[in-house]
């Protein structure tokens, strides 16, 4: 099966990290005007997810969602999460860890692509 969200070792460490302090969290990738497009991290419930919100899979055993309008630039792409050294974005609860979680991306083979069409 292919993924739509991946996460890189580091990421799952830190996702790991924050579930011990916040418990159940879930994940939204922003297109934010305030914090560019980075993956925002909140306590499951938090964030009330819309109608054009979509899941696009899970990382770590939580959940990640993207507004269907983001997701039309995106959907070419296979979301890698990393965590890199730094402060996260200002409304995400990794904004005061040492770490944040960014969001790197690859595009799919043609192959690939038509099989992620087909889970939306």
């Amino acid at each position: 099966m292919v993924e739509r969200v991946v996460a890189t070792e580091d990421a799952l460490t830190l996702i790991e990290h924050m579930k011990s302090i916040y418990g159940p969290i879930m994940f939204y990738q922003s297109a934010g005007c305030c914090d560019g497009s980075a993956p925002m991290c909140y306590r499951e419930g938090d964030f009330i997810l819309g109608a054009s919100d979509i899941y696009l899979g899970t990382i770590g055993n939580v959940p990640f969602y993207m507004h269907r309008s983001q997701y039309d630039y995106w959907k070419h792409t296979q979301l890698i999460i990393d965590a890199v050294e730094g402060r996260g974005a200002t409304f995400s609860l990794d904004s005061i860890e040492e770490k944040h979680f960014i969001t790197n991306s690859r595009v799919f083979t043609n192959e690939e692509y038509e099989k992620v069409k087909k889970l939306l």
